[in-house]
């Protein structure tokens, strides 16, 4: 009998190896030769330290800087761990908001944050991906339209001039891939970088 569980072992310990230590090994090494800065996380550095993630998303309110997409993640609320609270960008509960198109709660949220919007900039239609929350709640980027809504604020913000923000926009503006994939993009983070390191001057 052990004759003929000897052979089973034996596989089951060499393929455990293969694909369970050898092969995440290769890959790992291989995509830190190839890809270094994506497997690392794509971190962005400022003056030396590390101020984000480029494929994270981070909570702006100041009027001063660019806001990104609304964020629905949760985490355990610490006076109550059977309960939630929210906490925008949280990367260890990856996740949207479960409200569905009929429901009051998300009816009631998105009016408020338009009509908020809406007397930010009265001028100008109020462009989804700022009232609307990503189905990771994570993401890093916002439409060029959705940039271009907010240049008011932050240039009053800033006492500096609309074009001078639109350009930096425009400069901070990533199109589709291979002009053909995706849609063109703003990462917030880095954005926001770019304006302090522009006023700064």
């Amino acid at each position: 009998m052990l004759r003929e569980i000897r052979p089973a072992i034996v596989l089951l310990l060499v393929l455990t190896a293969i694909t369970g230590l050898a092969y995440p090994l290769a890959m790992t090494a291989l995509a830190g030769a190839i890809f270094p800065a994506q497997a690392q996380g794509s971190l962005i550095e400022e003056d030396g330290k590390v101020v984000g993630s480029a494929l994270i998303g981070q909570e702006f309110k100041d009027d001063k800087y660019f806001h990104g997409r609304l964020s629905a993640t949760l985490a355990p609320d610490p006076s109550d761990s059977t309960k939630t609270v929210p906490a925008p960008y949280n990367a260890a509960n990856s996740g949207g908001s479960n409200l569905g198109p009929t429901s009051k709660a998300l009816a009631d949220r998105l009016k408020e944050d338009v009509d908020r919007l809406k007397a930010e900039n009265p001028s100008a239609a109020v462009p989804v991906d700022l009232v609307t929350t990503s189905a990771s709640g994570l993401d890093p980027d916002i439409s060029p339209e959705a940039a271009q809504f907010q240049v008011p604020r932050v240039a009053k913000a800033r006492n500096v001039s609309e074009g001078q923000l639109n350009q930096l926009v425009a400069s901070n503006t990533q199109g589709r891939l291979l002009g053909l994939i995706g849609e063109p993009r703003v990462n917030v983070l880095k954005l926001n970088l770019a304006l302090d390191r522009a006023l700064a001057k």
